[in-house]
């Protein structure tokens, strides 16, 4: 497979991101409220005359939210559509090589991660949920809906 990956973690749990999805990573330290915006959407913020909008990834799985009213967020920015989107993660730690192609994941993830999974993709470091951005983005409740 030989595709980048950028490695997070969320809600606790280590994931991949496709890198190639990936413009930068970046800590954000003021979010603007959207009212009335999807609840997963957490703000929205400038960078680099552009705005993005904030996405809270752990409540984009519905997996409570993200404390994003104490300071600097870890955040990877990415493109969909013309659209710029900030992902806040609890950490970012590495951009690593996909050693095969994703792999169906045989078990109960719940609800948001099954939304968000592309499936399980092997690494030097092991196995790791590869995420569809466009789904993260999304949130749970586009599933819902």
């Amino acid at each position: 497979m030989n595709e980048l990956l950028l490695v997070v973690t969320i809600a606790g749990q280590r994931v991949a991101l496709p890198a190639a999805s990936v413009e930068s990573v970046v800590e954000l330290d003021a979010l603007i409220p959207v009212p009335r915006a999807a609840p997963h959407v957490a703000g929205l913020s400038a960078l680099r005359s552009r705005v993005l909008t904030v996405i809270d990834c752990r409540r984009a799985l519905a997996l409570g939210s993200s404390d994003v009213g104490s300071g600097l967020c870890e955040a990877a920015v990415v493109e969909i559509e013309g659209h710029h989107y900030a992902l806040i993660v609890d950490s970012v730690e590495d951009v690593v090589e996909a050693i095969a192609d994703p792999v169906p994941v045989r078990a109960a993830m719940g609800p948001g991660w099954e939304h968000v999974s592309v499936g399980l993709v092997e690494t030097e470091e092991g196995a790791l949920l590869l995420i569809d951005v466009g789904a993260l983005v999304e949130g749970v409740e586009a599933k819902a809906a």
